[in-house]
């Protein structure tokens, strides 16, 4: 594309990455990557979202753990994307792109019990397993093994953070419960 083209011009070119994959495997595994990214932006989200909101007598332990738990997920969206555009797609470009892709569901409610924070991000976090477990399946048909192993790293990852949410939700209440 010439100096002179204009910005609207400019915004048209194809960013074309070298890739040794087909066009179908470029087209389904970053349709894949992008659906998880925008999951884990929305988790991120919601994650943040709860740490912002906890309240009540495990808010110190809660709050903290959320935090940990987003820095995870937003250290994650990096790697997805980029991976995106190594194997030769377009990766996710605005928040509306984000909200048009993401699959788990947000969480506007102005409370959320401690206990139902803990509950909701342990399923979503169950759901981006499937999702990953998917993509896993699509970067094997499509012989992109550096992506799948990738993904085996980000499913052990999620397990962990569902395994630390299920024994944050097993603590008794005030209630003795």
């Amino acid at each position: 594309m010439s100096k002179t083209a204009s910005p609207k011009e400019r915004q048209k070119a194809k960013l074309d990455t070298p890739t040794d994959l087909g066009s179908n495997a470029t087209r389904d595994i970053s349709g894949a990557l992008n659906a998880l990214l925008a999951d884990v932006f929305a988790l991120y989200m919601k994650t943040k979202n709860f740490h912002w909101h906890v309240s009540g007598p495990h808010f110190r332990d809660y709050h903290l753990l959320f935090d940990e738990q987003a820095a995870e997920l937003f250290a994650l969206t990096d790697p997805i994307a980029e991976r995106v555009r190594k194997v030769g797609g377009t990766t996710l470009h605005s928040i509306g792109d984000i909200a048009r892709h993401q699959r788990l569901a947000d969480n506007d409610a102005a409370y959320v019990e401690p206990s139902d924070m803990i509950a909701e991000l342990r399923e979503d976090n169950q759901a981006l397993i499937a999702s990953l477990r998917e993509t896993h399946d699509v970067c094997d048909e499509e012989r992109d093994w550096a992506t799948a192993s990738l993904i085996e790293e980000w499913i052990d990852q999620a397990e962990k953070r569902i395994w630390f949410l299920f024994e944050s939700g097993r603590r008794p209440d005030s209630s003795g419960h």
